[in-house]
Protein backbone atom coordinates (compact mmCIF):
# COMPACT_ATOMS: atom_id res chain seq x y z
CA UNK A 1 0.00 0.00 0.00
CA UNK A 2 2.97 2.34 0.57
CA UNK A 3 3.96 2.08 -3.09
CA UNK A 4 0.38 2.64 -4.25
CA UNK A 5 0.17 5.71 -2.04
CA UNK A 6 3.30 7.12 -3.64
CA UNK A 7 1.92 6.43 -7.11
CA UNK A 8 -1.36 8.14 -6.23
CA UNK A 9 0.54 11.21 -5.03
CA UNK A 10 2.42 11.39 -8.33
CA UNK A 11 -0.78 10.98 -10.34
CA UNK A 12 -2.57 13.59 -8.26
CA UNK A 13 -0.01 16.36 -8.72
CA UNK A 14 0.16 15.69 -12.47
CA UNK A 15 -3.63 15.72 -12.81
CA UNK A 16 -4.24 18.76 -10.61
CA UNK A 17 -1.78 20.84 -12.62
CA UNK A 18 -4.11 20.54 -15.62
CA UNK A 19 -6.65 22.78 -13.85
CA UNK A 20 -4.99 24.51 -10.89
CA UNK A 21 -3.74 27.37 -13.08
CA UNK A 22 -7.18 28.42 -14.35
CA UNK A 23 -8.19 30.55 -11.35
CA UNK A 24 -4.70 32.08 -11.04
CA UNK A 25 -4.51 33.41 -14.62
CA UNK A 26 -5.65 36.98 -13.82
CA UNK A 27 -2.95 37.36 -11.16
CA UNK A 28 -0.32 35.85 -13.45
CA UNK A 29 -1.14 38.35 -16.21
CA UNK A 30 -1.14 41.20 -13.69
CA UNK A 31 2.35 40.21 -12.55
CA UNK A 32 4.03 39.06 -15.77
CA UNK A 33 1.98 40.70 -18.54
CA UNK A 34 1.78 38.83 -21.84
CA UNK A 35 -1.98 38.67 -22.19
CA UNK A 36 -1.65 37.39 -25.77
CA UNK A 37 0.19 34.30 -24.46
CA UNK A 38 -2.21 33.60 -21.63
CA UNK A 39 -3.93 30.54 -23.12
CA UNK A 40 -0.56 28.88 -23.68
CA UNK A 41 -0.01 28.60 -19.94
CA UNK A 42 -2.68 25.86 -20.04
CA UNK A 43 -2.20 24.63 -23.61
CA UNK A 44 1.57 24.06 -23.25
CA UNK A 45 1.00 21.63 -20.39
CA UNK A 46 -1.79 19.75 -22.15
CA UNK A 47 0.19 19.57 -25.39
CA UNK A 48 3.41 18.13 -23.98
CA UNK A 49 1.69 15.81 -21.50
CA UNK A 50 -0.44 14.34 -24.30
CA UNK A 51 2.41 13.97 -26.79
CA UNK A 52 4.82 12.46 -24.26
CA UNK A 53 2.44 9.87 -22.78
CA UNK A 54 3.14 7.07 -25.32
CA UNK A 55 6.87 7.85 -25.20
CA UNK A 56 7.03 7.38 -21.45
CA UNK A 57 5.07 4.15 -21.72
CA UNK A 58 7.57 2.79 -24.23
CA UNK A 59 10.53 3.94 -22.15
CA UNK A 60 9.09 2.07 -19.19
CA UNK A 61 8.82 -1.11 -21.27
CA UNK A 62 12.38 -0.79 -22.58
CA UNK A 63 14.34 0.59 -19.65
CA UNK A 64 12.29 -0.24 -16.56
CA UNK A 65 9.23 1.49 -15.16
CA UNK A 66 10.81 2.46 -11.85
CA UNK A 67 13.57 4.45 -13.57
CA UNK A 68 11.14 5.97 -16.07
CA UNK A 69 8.68 6.92 -13.33
CA UNK A 70 11.35 8.57 -11.20
CA UNK A 71 12.71 10.39 -14.25
CA UNK A 72 9.24 11.73 -14.97
CA UNK A 73 8.94 12.97 -11.36
CA UNK A 74 12.27 14.79 -11.66
CA UNK A 75 11.26 16.39 -14.96
CA UNK A 76 7.91 17.42 -13.48
CA UNK A 77 9.56 18.93 -10.39
CA UNK A 78 12.13 20.75 -12.52
CA UNK A 79 9.28 22.22 -14.56
CA UNK A 80 7.39 23.17 -11.39
CA UNK A 81 10.47 24.94 -10.01
CA UNK A 82 10.97 26.79 -13.31
CA UNK A 83 7.29 27.84 -13.26
CA UNK A 84 7.59 29.18 -9.74
CA UNK A 85 10.55 31.38 -10.66
CA UNK A 86 9.47 32.29 -14.21
CA UNK A 87 10.57 35.89 -14.95
CA UNK A 88 8.18 36.40 -17.87
CA UNK A 89 5.10 34.95 -19.53
CA UNK A 90 7.27 33.37 -22.23
CA UNK A 91 9.42 31.72 -19.58
CA UNK A 92 6.32 30.44 -17.81
CA UNK A 93 4.96 28.90 -21.01
CA UNK A 94 8.22 27.03 -21.64
CA UNK A 95 8.36 25.93 -18.01
CA UNK A 96 4.79 24.63 -18.27
CA UNK A 97 5.79 22.67 -21.37
CA UNK A 98 8.63 21.04 -19.40
CA UNK A 99 6.27 20.34 -16.53
CA UNK A 100 3.83 18.71 -18.97
CA UNK A 101 6.52 16.34 -20.25
CA UNK A 102 6.97 15.04 -16.72
CA UNK A 103 3.21 14.97 -16.18
CA UNK A 104 2.78 12.74 -19.21
CA UNK A 105 5.09 10.20 -17.62
CA UNK A 106 3.21 10.28 -14.32
CA UNK A 107 -0.08 9.69 -16.17
CA UNK A 108 1.28 6.80 -18.21
CA UNK A 109 3.44 5.02 -15.67
CA UNK A 110 1.26 5.24 -12.54
CA UNK A 111 -1.34 2.93 -14.09
CA UNK A 112 1.31 0.75 -15.75
CA UNK A 113 3.09 0.10 -12.43
CA UNK A 114 -0.22 -0.94 -10.89
CA UNK A 115 -0.35 -3.49 -13.72
CA UNK A 116 3.10 -4.71 -12.68
CA UNK A 117 2.41 -5.29 -9.01
CA UNK A 118 -1.31 -6.16 -8.84
CA UNK A 119 -2.83 -9.26 -10.54
CA UNK A 120 -5.62 -8.43 -13.04
CA UNK A 121 -8.23 -10.16 -10.89
CA UNK A 122 -7.38 -7.78 -8.01
CA UNK A 123 -6.50 -4.79 -10.16
CA UNK A 124 -10.01 -3.40 -10.68
CA UNK A 125 -10.28 -2.36 -7.03
CA UNK A 126 -7.05 -0.38 -7.17
CA UNK A 127 -7.79 1.10 -10.58
CA UNK A 128 -10.98 2.44 -9.02
CA UNK A 129 -8.96 4.24 -6.36
CA UNK A 130 -6.60 5.72 -8.95
CA UNK A 131 -9.53 6.82 -11.11
CA UNK A 132 -11.05 8.56 -8.09
CA UNK A 133 -7.78 10.38 -7.43
CA UNK A 134 -7.63 11.51 -11.06
CA UNK A 135 -11.23 12.76 -10.98
CA UNK A 136 -10.88 14.58 -7.66
CA UNK A 137 -7.93 16.54 -9.01
CA UNK A 138 -10.14 18.09 -11.67
CA UNK A 139 -12.48 19.55 -9.03
CA UNK A 140 -9.86 20.40 -6.39
CA UNK A 141 -7.51 22.08 -8.89
CA UNK A 142 -9.41 25.36 -9.51
CA UNK A 143 -10.37 25.64 -5.82
CA UNK A 144 -6.79 25.08 -4.63
CA UNK A 145 -5.45 27.45 -7.27
CA UNK A 146 -7.76 30.23 -6.17
CA UNK A 147 -7.05 29.69 -2.46
CA UNK A 148 -3.26 29.58 -2.85
CA UNK A 149 -3.23 32.59 -5.17
CA UNK A 150 -5.35 34.68 -2.81
CA UNK A 151 -3.36 33.85 0.33
CA UNK A 152 0.30 33.33 -0.65
CA UNK A 153 0.64 34.21 -4.33
CA UNK A 154 0.33 32.44 -7.69
CA UNK A 155 3.93 31.18 -7.78
CA UNK A 156 3.16 28.82 -4.91
CA UNK A 157 0.67 26.84 -6.98
CA UNK A 158 3.75 25.47 -8.75
CA UNK A 159 6.37 25.33 -5.99
CA UNK A 160 3.99 23.48 -3.67
CA UNK A 161 4.56 20.50 -5.97
CA UNK A 162 8.17 20.20 -4.81
CA UNK A 163 7.67 18.69 -1.33
CA UNK A 164 4.70 16.61 -2.53
CA UNK A 165 6.64 15.25 -5.50
CA UNK A 166 9.64 14.60 -3.27
CA UNK A 167 7.47 12.32 -1.13
CA UNK A 168 6.49 10.30 -4.23
CA UNK A 169 10.15 10.12 -5.25
CA UNK A 170 11.30 8.89 -1.84
CA UNK A 171 8.48 6.32 -1.56
CA UNK A 172 9.21 4.82 -4.99
CA UNK A 173 12.95 4.81 -4.27
CA UNK A 174 12.58 2.96 -0.98
CA UNK A 175 9.58 0.71 -1.49
CA UNK A 176 9.24 0.08 -5.23
CA UNK A 177 11.17 -2.91 -6.56
CA UNK A 178 10.33 -3.97 -10.10
CA UNK A 179 12.52 -6.69 -11.61
CA UNK A 180 12.17 -6.43 -15.36
CA UNK A 181 13.61 -8.10 -18.48
CA UNK A 182 16.01 -5.57 -19.96
CA UNK A 183 15.51 -5.53 -23.73
CA UNK A 184 18.27 -4.79 -26.20
CA UNK A 185 16.55 -2.14 -28.27
CA UNK A 186 16.73 1.55 -29.06
CA UNK A 187 13.95 4.08 -28.71
CA UNK A 188 12.26 5.00 -32.00
CA UNK A 189 13.26 8.67 -32.14
CA UNK A 190 11.94 9.27 -35.67
CA UNK A 191 8.54 7.87 -34.71
CA UNK A 192 8.58 9.95 -31.53
CA UNK A 193 9.26 13.09 -33.55
CA UNK A 194 6.42 12.33 -35.97
CA UNK A 195 4.01 11.70 -33.10
CA UNK A 196 4.95 14.92 -31.30
CA UNK A 197 4.55 16.90 -34.55
CA UNK A 198 1.16 15.29 -35.27
CA UNK A 199 -0.16 16.01 -31.77
CA UNK A 200 1.21 19.56 -31.87
CA UNK A 201 -0.53 20.43 -35.14
CA UNK A 202 -3.79 18.85 -33.95
CA UNK A 203 -3.63 20.77 -30.67
CA UNK A 204 -3.08 24.04 -32.54
CA UNK A 205 -6.19 23.29 -34.59
CA UNK A 206 -8.28 22.76 -31.46
CA UNK A 207 -6.87 25.88 -29.74
CA UNK A 208 -6.91 28.33 -32.66
CA UNK A 209 -9.94 27.02 -34.59
CA UNK A 210 -12.99 29.21 -34.18
CA UNK A 211 -11.06 31.60 -31.92
CA UNK A 212 -8.04 33.22 -33.55
CA UNK A 213 -8.87 31.80 -36.98
CA UNK A 214 -12.04 30.63 -38.69
CA UNK A 215 -12.49 26.90 -39.17
CA UNK A 216 -12.27 27.31 -42.95
CA UNK A 217 -9.25 29.63 -42.81
CA UNK A 218 -5.96 28.75 -44.47
CA UNK A 219 -4.01 28.25 -41.19
CA UNK A 220 -6.59 25.87 -39.71
CA UNK A 221 -7.08 23.88 -42.92
CA UNK A 222 -3.31 23.69 -43.39
CA UNK A 223 -2.72 22.51 -39.83
CA UNK A 224 -5.53 19.95 -40.14
CA UNK A 225 -4.06 18.51 -43.32
CA UNK A 226 -0.59 18.49 -41.77
CA UNK A 227 -1.90 16.66 -38.71
CA UNK A 228 -3.57 13.96 -40.82
CA UNK A 229 -0.45 13.52 -42.96
CA UNK A 230 1.79 13.30 -39.89
CA UNK A 231 -0.43 10.72 -38.18
CA UNK A 232 -0.51 8.62 -41.38
CA UNK A 233 3.28 8.91 -41.68
CA UNK A 234 3.65 7.95 -38.02
CA UNK A 235 1.65 4.74 -38.36
CA UNK A 236 3.32 3.95 -41.70
CA UNK A 237 6.70 4.20 -39.98
CA UNK A 238 5.56 2.28 -36.90
CA UNK A 239 4.64 -0.68 -39.11
CA UNK A 240 8.26 -0.94 -40.23
CA UNK A 241 10.42 -0.08 -37.22
CA UNK A 242 11.74 -2.80 -34.89
CA UNK A 243 10.59 -1.19 -31.60
CA UNK A 244 7.62 1.07 -32.42
CA UNK A 245 6.36 3.69 -29.98
CA UNK A 246 2.83 2.36 -30.55
CA UNK A 247 2.99 -1.27 -31.76
CA UNK A 248 0.37 -1.88 -34.43
CA UNK A 249 -0.20 -5.35 -32.99
CA UNK A 250 -2.27 -3.60 -30.32
CA UNK A 251 -4.84 -2.82 -33.01
CA UNK A 252 -4.84 -6.39 -34.33
CA UNK A 253 -5.78 -7.75 -30.91
CA UNK A 254 -9.61 -7.57 -30.75
CA UNK A 255 -9.66 -6.79 -27.02
CA UNK A 256 -7.13 -3.95 -27.16
CA UNK A 257 -8.56 -2.60 -30.43
CA UNK A 258 -12.09 -2.27 -29.01
CA UNK A 259 -10.77 -0.92 -25.71
CA UNK A 260 -8.72 1.78 -27.45
CA UNK A 261 -11.65 2.67 -29.70
CA UNK A 262 -13.99 3.07 -26.72
CA UNK A 263 -11.42 5.19 -24.89
CA UNK A 264 -11.09 7.46 -27.93
CA UNK A 265 -14.87 7.81 -28.36
CA UNK A 266 -15.49 8.45 -24.66
CA UNK A 267 -12.90 11.25 -24.59
CA UNK A 268 -15.31 13.91 -25.93
CA UNK A 269 -17.82 13.15 -23.15
CA UNK A 270 -15.25 13.23 -20.38
CA UNK A 271 -13.59 16.47 -21.48
CA UNK A 272 -16.61 18.08 -23.14
CA UNK A 273 -18.75 18.13 -20.03
CA UNK A 274 -15.98 19.66 -17.90
CA UNK A 275 -15.48 22.33 -20.60
CA UNK A 276 -19.05 23.33 -21.48
CA UNK A 277 -21.13 22.86 -18.34
CA UNK A 278 -19.15 25.51 -16.39
CA UNK A 279 -19.74 27.82 -19.37
CA UNK A 280 -23.47 27.07 -19.16
CA UNK A 281 -23.62 27.60 -15.39
CA UNK A 282 -21.74 30.90 -15.52
CA UNK A 283 -23.69 32.28 -18.47
CA UNK A 284 -27.23 31.22 -17.58
CA UNK A 285 -27.18 30.83 -13.79
CA UNK A 286 -24.78 33.67 -12.89
CA UNK A 287 -22.45 31.29 -11.06
CA UNK A 288 -18.83 32.44 -10.57
CA UNK A 289 -15.99 30.57 -12.24
CA UNK A 290 -14.86 29.00 -8.95
CA UNK A 291 -18.36 27.98 -7.92
CA UNK A 292 -19.13 26.55 -11.35
CA UNK A 293 -16.16 24.23 -10.89
CA UNK A 294 -17.42 23.34 -7.43
CA UNK A 295 -20.85 22.52 -8.87
CA UNK A 296 -19.17 19.82 -10.96
CA UNK A 297 -18.22 17.97 -7.76
CA UNK A 298 -21.27 15.65 -8.07
CA UNK A 299 -19.47 14.28 -11.13
CA UNK A 300 -16.51 13.39 -8.90
CA UNK A 301 -18.85 11.86 -6.33
CA UNK A 302 -20.57 9.62 -8.87
CA UNK A 303 -17.27 8.64 -10.47
CA UNK A 304 -15.55 7.87 -7.17
CA UNK A 305 -18.36 5.75 -5.76
CA UNK A 306 -19.01 3.89 -9.00
CA UNK A 307 -15.35 3.21 -9.77
CA UNK A 308 -14.83 1.71 -6.31
CA UNK A 309 -17.97 -0.42 -6.61
CA UNK A 310 -16.98 -1.53 -10.10
CA UNK A 311 -13.47 -2.45 -9.01
CA UNK A 312 -14.59 -4.42 -5.99
CA UNK A 313 -17.23 -6.33 -7.92
CA UNK A 314 -14.77 -7.09 -10.71
CA UNK A 315 -12.35 -8.49 -8.15
CA UNK A 316 -15.10 -10.59 -6.57
CA UNK A 317 -16.61 -12.02 -9.78
CA UNK A 318 -13.81 -11.82 -12.34
CA UNK A 319 -16.30 -10.39 -14.85
CA UNK A 320 -16.18 -6.89 -16.25
CA UNK A 321 -17.92 -6.59 -19.63
CA UNK A 322 -21.30 -5.73 -18.09
CA UNK A 323 -19.73 -2.71 -16.37
CA UNK A 324 -18.66 -1.29 -19.74
CA UNK A 325 -22.17 -1.87 -21.10
CA UNK A 326 -23.78 -0.24 -18.06
CA UNK A 327 -21.37 2.69 -18.11
CA UNK A 328 -21.87 3.51 -21.79
CA UNK A 329 -25.66 3.26 -21.41
CA UNK A 330 -25.58 5.68 -18.48
CA UNK A 331 -23.40 8.08 -20.47
CA UNK A 332 -25.69 7.88 -23.50
CA UNK A 333 -28.73 8.59 -21.30
CA UNK A 334 -26.95 11.47 -19.59
CA UNK A 335 -25.83 13.14 -22.84
CA UNK A 336 -29.33 12.85 -24.29
CA UNK A 337 -30.72 14.57 -21.20
CA UNK A 338 -28.06 17.29 -21.50
CA UNK A 339 -29.37 18.07 -24.97
CA UNK A 340 -32.55 19.30 -23.22
CA UNK A 341 -30.78 22.04 -21.26
CA UNK A 342 -32.45 25.44 -21.27
CA UNK A 343 -31.73 28.72 -19.51
CA UNK A 344 -34.36 27.73 -16.92
CA UNK A 345 -32.93 24.30 -16.04
CA UNK A 346 -32.38 24.13 -12.29
CA UNK A 347 -28.97 23.68 -10.71
CA UNK A 348 -30.23 20.63 -8.79
CA UNK A 349 -31.11 18.89 -12.07
CA UNK A 350 -27.69 19.75 -13.49
CA UNK A 351 -26.13 18.27 -10.36
CA UNK A 352 -28.15 15.07 -10.77
CA UNK A 353 -26.97 14.79 -14.37
CA UNK A 354 -23.41 15.19 -13.11
CA UNK A 355 -23.86 12.27 -10.75
CA UNK A 356 -25.12 10.07 -13.61
CA UNK A 357 -22.22 11.16 -15.79
CA UNK A 358 -19.73 10.31 -13.05
CA UNK A 359 -21.33 6.91 -12.56
CA UNK A 360 -21.00 6.16 -16.27
CA UNK A 361 -17.35 7.19 -16.35
CA UNK A 362 -16.68 5.35 -13.10
CA UNK A 363 -18.01 2.13 -14.60
CA UNK A 364 -15.97 2.52 -17.82
CA UNK A 365 -12.59 4.07 -17.04
CA UNK A 366 -11.07 1.59 -14.55
CA UNK A 367 -12.63 -1.33 -16.41
CA UNK A 368 -11.02 -0.34 -19.70
CA UNK A 369 -7.64 -0.08 -17.95
CA UNK A 370 -8.00 -3.57 -16.45
CA UNK A 371 -9.19 -4.98 -19.79
CA UNK A 372 -6.26 -3.74 -21.88
CA UNK A 373 -3.63 -4.69 -19.30
CA UNK A 374 -5.10 -8.18 -19.02
CA UNK A 375 -5.00 -8.65 -22.80
CA UNK A 376 -1.35 -7.79 -23.57
CA UNK A 377 1.96 -9.51 -22.83
CA UNK A 378 4.35 -8.06 -20.27
CA UNK A 379 6.48 -6.54 -23.01
CA UNK A 380 3.60 -4.28 -24.09
CA UNK A 381 2.11 -3.46 -20.69
CA UNK A 382 3.47 0.07 -20.47
CA UNK A 383 2.82 1.08 -24.05
CA UNK A 384 -0.70 -0.38 -23.98
CA UNK A 385 -1.59 1.55 -20.83
CA UNK A 386 -0.11 4.80 -22.14
CA UNK A 387 -1.83 4.37 -25.52
CA UNK A 388 -5.15 4.00 -23.71
CA UNK A 389 -4.57 7.33 -21.97
CA UNK A 390 -3.36 8.91 -25.21
CA UNK A 391 -6.47 7.79 -27.13
CA UNK A 392 -8.78 9.22 -24.46
CA UNK A 393 -6.97 12.58 -24.48
CA UNK A 394 -6.78 12.69 -28.27
CA UNK A 395 -10.48 11.92 -28.59
CA UNK A 396 -11.23 14.58 -26.00
CA UNK A 397 -9.23 17.21 -27.90
CA UNK A 398 -11.00 16.50 -31.17
CA UNK A 399 -14.40 16.23 -29.52
CA UNK A 400 -14.10 19.47 -27.56
CA UNK A 401 -12.99 21.31 -30.70
CA UNK A 402 -15.97 19.96 -32.65
CA UNK A 403 -18.39 20.78 -29.82
CA UNK A 404 -16.91 24.28 -29.56
CA UNK A 405 -17.45 24.84 -33.28
CA UNK A 406 -21.09 23.73 -33.01
CA UNK A 407 -21.66 25.91 -29.94
CA UNK A 408 -20.25 29.01 -31.60
CA UNK A 409 -22.26 28.44 -34.78
CA UNK A 410 -25.51 27.99 -32.85
CA UNK A 411 -24.93 30.95 -30.52
CA UNK A 412 -24.08 33.21 -33.46
CA UNK A 413 -27.29 32.17 -35.19
CA UNK A 414 -29.46 32.81 -32.14
CA UNK A 415 -27.75 36.14 -31.39
CA UNK A 416 -28.43 37.19 -34.98
CA UNK A 417 -32.13 36.54 -34.41
CA UNK A 418 -32.03 38.45 -31.13
CA UNK A 419 -30.18 41.40 -32.69
CA UNK A 420 -32.79 41.70 -35.45
CA UNK A 421 -35.38 42.76 -32.86
CA UNK A 422 -33.19 43.98 -29.98
CA UNK A 423 -29.91 45.77 -30.78
CA UNK A 424 -27.05 44.16 -28.86
CA UNK A 425 -24.47 46.20 -26.92
CA UNK A 426 -20.97 46.35 -28.47
CA UNK A 427 -18.87 43.26 -27.78
CA UNK A 428 -21.76 40.86 -27.19
CA UNK A 429 -20.99 37.99 -29.55
CA UNK A 430 -20.32 34.25 -29.44
CA UNK A 431 -16.59 34.64 -28.72
CA UNK A 432 -17.22 37.05 -25.84
CA UNK A 433 -19.81 34.75 -24.29
CA UNK A 434 -17.42 31.80 -24.52
CA UNK A 435 -14.57 33.68 -22.85
CA UNK A 436 -16.54 35.81 -20.36
CA UNK A 437 -19.93 34.13 -19.83
CA UNK A 438 -20.61 35.99 -16.58
CA UNK A 439 -20.89 39.23 -18.61
CA UNK A 440 -24.39 38.06 -19.57
CA UNK A 441 -25.65 38.92 -16.11
CA UNK A 442 -24.81 42.60 -16.64
CA UNK A 443 -27.24 42.91 -19.57
CA UNK A 444 -30.63 44.56 -18.97
CA UNK A 445 -33.88 42.61 -19.07
CA UNK A 446 -35.36 41.27 -21.31
CA UNK A 447 -32.14 41.18 -23.36
CA UNK A 448 -30.38 39.15 -20.69
CA UNK A 449 -32.97 36.36 -20.89
CA UNK A 450 -32.70 36.20 -24.66
CA UNK A 451 -28.88 35.97 -24.56
CA UNK A 452 -29.05 33.35 -21.80
CA UNK A 453 -31.41 31.35 -24.02
CA UNK A 454 -28.98 31.62 -26.95
CA UNK A 455 -26.07 30.37 -24.84
CA UNK A 456 -28.11 27.51 -23.36
CA UNK A 457 -29.24 26.49 -26.85
CA UNK A 458 -25.63 26.47 -28.03
CA UNK A 459 -24.48 24.25 -25.16
CA UNK A 460 -27.41 21.85 -25.60
CA UNK A 461 -26.74 21.58 -29.35
CA UNK A 462 -23.06 20.90 -28.67
CA UNK A 463 -24.10 17.91 -26.56
CA UNK A 464 -26.50 16.85 -29.30
CA UNK A 465 -23.56 16.78 -31.71
CA UNK A 466 -21.68 14.34 -29.49
CA UNK A 467 -24.73 12.18 -28.69
CA UNK A 468 -24.29 9.86 -31.73
CA UNK A 469 -20.71 9.15 -30.61
CA UNK A 470 -21.85 8.11 -27.14
CA UNK A 471 -24.68 5.99 -28.54
CA UNK A 472 -22.11 4.29 -30.78
CA UNK A 473 -20.08 3.51 -27.64
CA UNK A 474 -23.11 1.83 -26.09
CA UNK A 475 -23.57 -0.28 -29.23
CA UNK A 476 -19.88 -1.23 -29.43
CA UNK A 477 -19.92 -2.20 -25.74
CA UNK A 478 -22.35 -5.05 -26.49
CA UNK A 479 -19.60 -6.66 -28.59
CA UNK A 480 -16.86 -5.84 -26.10
CA UNK A 481 -14.70 -9.00 -25.87
CA UNK A 482 -14.07 -10.28 -22.36
CA UNK A 483 -11.10 -12.43 -21.35
CA UNK A 484 -10.77 -14.29 -18.04
CA UNK A 485 -8.82 -12.17 -15.55
CA UNK A 486 -5.49 -13.65 -14.51
CA UNK A 487 -4.83 -14.33 -10.83
CA UNK A 488 -1.09 -13.60 -11.06
CA UNK A 489 0.65 -10.29 -11.60
CA UNK A 490 2.59 -9.49 -14.75
CA UNK A 491 5.90 -9.92 -12.93
CA UNK A 492 5.43 -13.64 -12.45
CA UNK A 493 4.07 -14.22 -15.92
CA UNK A 494 0.83 -15.53 -17.29
CA UNK A 495 -0.40 -17.59 -20.18
CA UNK A 496 0.49 -15.89 -23.40
CA UNK A 497 2.85 -13.41 -21.80
CA UNK A 498 6.60 -13.42 -21.86
CA UNK A 499 7.96 -13.65 -18.38
CA UNK A 500 11.46 -12.74 -17.20
CA UNK A 501 12.34 -16.41 -17.25
CA UNK A 502 11.46 -17.21 -20.84
CA UNK A 503 11.71 -14.01 -22.85
CA UNK A 504 14.32 -14.61 -25.58
CA UNK A 505 15.66 -11.03 -25.80
CA UNK A 506 16.57 -10.62 -22.14
CA UNK A 507 19.93 -9.95 -20.62
CA UNK A 508 20.38 -10.27 -16.88
CA UNK A 509 19.28 -7.18 -15.02
CA UNK A 510 19.13 -6.38 -11.31
CA UNK A 511 16.01 -5.35 -9.50
CA UNK A 512 14.94 -1.77 -10.03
Amino acid sequence: MTVLGGLMVGLFIAAIDQTIVATALPEIVSDLGGLDQLSWVIVAYLLTSTASTPLWGKCGDLFGRRQAYQASILVFLAGSLACGFAPSMTGLVFARALQGIGGGGLFALSFAIVGDIIPPRQRGRYMGYFTAVFASAGVIGPLAGGFITDHVGWRWIFTVNLPIGAVALVVTSVALRLPFPRRQARLDLLGAGALVAAVTTLTLVTVWGGDQYGWASTPIVGLSVASVVLFVAFFFWEARVEEPIVPLRLFRNPVTAVTLLLSFLLGPVMYGVSSFLPLYLQGTQGVSATNSGLLLSPNMLGLTVMSIITGRMTTRTGRYKHWVVLGTLLLALDVLLLTRLTADTGILLVGALMVVLGMGLGACMPTLSVSIQNAVPIADLGVATSTLTFCRTLGGSIGVAAMGAVLKLQVEGRLGEVAAANPLPPGVDASTLANRPTDVQALPDPLRGLVEGALAHGVATAFLAVAPVVIACAVIAWWFPELPLRDSSALVGSPGAKSPADAPTITAAPAH
